[in-house]
C-alpha cells in the first residue's frame, strides 16, 4: 500500500478523475480549476528551451563527427515527411469508410472568425521567428559545432554539464506536481465543455480515437518492431508522461521528461537533442490524423463529394500546413482554418460545429504526437547505430518511476519507506 501511494502514476489516475469529477458534478468550480493546468504547464515550459540547448549542444559537442549530426537531421526531416504522409492517408481512408459527418446537421455554435483570421496570417517566415524552439534548436547545433571544434571547449562543456545535472533535477521535483496540473487540466476540459457536448459528434469522437489507436499499434508498432524493440513495453516506460499529457492535453507538459527518458533507455543524447524538439514542430501524427478527418467529416455534412483530385489536393495541403500546427496559436483549428480556405469548397463556417468537441480531441492528438516523437527517436537511433540495448533492457524492466526520483532526490530507498 505504502508503494502505490508513492507512485506518481497512482497520483495522476487519481487526480483526472476527480478532475472530470468536479467538472461534471461542479462545473463553474471545474473552469476555475484552469489556472493549476495553466501555471504547470507554465513552470514545466521553463525547463524546455534549457534542455534542448543543453541536450543539442553537449551532445554535438561529444560526438565529434559533423557529418553524422547532419546525416541524422537529414534523415529525421525524411522520416517525418513519410510517416506524417501516412498518417494523412490513413486519416483520409478511415473517414471516407465510416462516413463521421453523414446525417450530422450543420448547425454549430461559436464564433469561428479568429480561427479563419489566424488561417488568412499564418505564413512560414512568422512560424520560423516566431517559433522559439526552432530557434534554439538552430542556435544548439551551432554551438555544439562551435564546442566540437574550439581547442579549449573542455571548461565549457563540464560547466554545462553540471548545469545540465541541475536543470534535470529541478524537473524531477517539478514533475512531482503533476498531479496538480491533471487535476486542474481535466476539471476545467468537463467543467466548460460538458460530457454531453460529445453525444452530437459522438460518431466523429470514435472514428478519430479509433483511428489514431491504429496508427499507434499497427503503423508505429511495425516501425519499432523493425529494430526489436517493443511498442508495449516503451509504452509502460512512459506512462506517467502520458497521464500527464492526457490530464493536461498539451504534449509540452511532458516534452523535457521524454528526452531524458529516451537517454536513459539508451538512446544517444546528439540524436535526443536533435530528433525530440524538431518532431515537435514538425512530427505531429496525430495532429495530422484529425485534419484530415475533420475535412471529409465537415464535407461529409455538408453533402459534399469530394473528388479525387480534389482529395488529393487535401492531402497535399495538409502536408505542408499540418507541419506549422505547433508554430500558430489555436494550432490544428488555424491550421484546419486555413486548409479549408486553400481549398475553397468546405465552408468555414463548419469550424463552429467543432468547436465544443476540439478541445476533447486534443488529448487524442497530443498523445500520438507524443508517443509518435519517441517511436521516432528510437527508430532513428537505432539507425545510426546509437543506441544502448543493454540501458533499454535495465529501463524497461525497471518501470517504477517514483522510486528513481525517491531516491534520487531524498535518498529513500523502497525499504526505507
Amino acid at each position: 500500500m505504502k508503494k502505490l501511494f508513492s507512485n506518481l502514476t497512482f497520483w495522476v489516475l487519481t487526480a483526472i478523475a476527480s478532475g472530470a469529477l468536479l467538472g461534471h458534478f461542479f462545473p463553474e468550480k471545474g473552469i476555475e480549476m484552469k489556472v493549476l493546468g495553466d501555471k504547470f504547464i507554465w513552470l514545466v515550459k521553463l525547463f524546455i528551451l534549457p534542455i534542448i540547448f543543453l541536450t543539442i549542444s553537449l551532445g554535438i559537442s561529444g560526438m565529434g563527427d559533423l557529418k553524422k549530426v547532419g546525416k541524422v537531421g537529414g534523415k529525421a526531416l525524411i522520416y517525418f515527411e513519410v510517416v506524417t504522409t501516412f498518417a494523412l492517408i490513413i486519416g483520409i481512408f478511415v473517414a471516407n469508410l465510416f462516413q463521421p459527418g453523414k446525417g450530422v446537421i450543420a448547425q454549430g455554435s461559436g464564433d469561428v472568425s479568429k480561427y479563419a483570421e489566424g488561417a488568412n496570417q499564418f505564413s512560414w517566415m512568422a512560424f520560423f521567428s516566431e517559433n522559439k524552439t526552432i530557434q534554439v534548436l538552430l542556435f544548439s547545433i551551432l554551438f555544439g559545432v562551435f564546442l566540437s571544434k574550439y581547442s579549449k571547449s573542455k571548461p565549457i562543456t563540464d560547466i554545462l554539464t553540471k548545469i545540465s545535472k541541475v536543470v534535470f533535477k529541478a524537473l524531477h521535483w517539478v514533475m512531482l506536481l503533476a498531479p496538480i496540473g491533471a487535476f486542474g487540466g481535466m476539471a476545467y476540459t468537463i467543467g466548460k465543455h460538458g460530457i454531453a457536448s460529445l453525444i452530437p459528434l459522438g460518431k466523429l469522437m470514435i472514428s478519430v480515437y479509433a483511428t489514431m489507436a491504429l496508427f499507434i499499434f499497427v503503423v508505429l508498432h511495425y516501425i519499432l518492431k523493425y529494430y526489436n524493440v517493443s511498442l508495449w513495453k516503451y509504452l509502460k516506460y512512459i506512462r506517467e508522461e502520458l497521464l500527464i499529457v492526457l490530464g493536461t492535453s498539451s504534449s509540452e507538459a511532458a516534452l523535457p521528461s521524454l528526452m531524458e527518458k529516451l537517454e536513459r533507455m539508451g538512446c544517444s543524447k546528439p540524436v535526443v537533442g536533435l530528433v525530440v524538439p524538431a518532431g515537435y514542430s514538425f512530427n505531429l501524427d496525430g495532429t495530422t490524423i484529425y485534419l484530415s478527418m475533420a475535412t471529409l467529416f465537415l464535407s461529409q455534412v455538408y453533402g459534399i463529394q469530394l473528388s479525387l483530385e480534389q482529395v488529393l489536393t487535401v492531402i497535399g495541403i495538409l502536408m505542408v500546413t499540418s507541419k506549422g500546427a505547433a508554430g500558430v496559436t489555436g494550432s490544428g483549428f488555424v491550421v484546419l482554418a486555413s486548409t479549408l480556405s486553400a481549398l475553397k469548397v468546405i465552408p468555414i463556417e463548419g469550424l463552429a460545429l467543432l468547436l465544443g468537441v476540439d478541445r476533447f480531441m486534443s488529448e487524442a492528438r497530443a498523445i500520438t504526437n507524443f508517443i509518435g516523437n519517441g517511436v521516432a527517436t528510437i527508430w532513428l537511433a537505432n539507425n545510426e547505430q546509437e543506441f544502448d540495448r543493454s540501458k533499454m533492457t535495465y529501463a524497461f524492466g525497471h518501470v517504477d518511476e517514483t522510486e528513481d526520483i525517491l531516491k534520487d532526490n531524498f535518498g529513500i530507498n523502497e525499504k526505507d519507506s
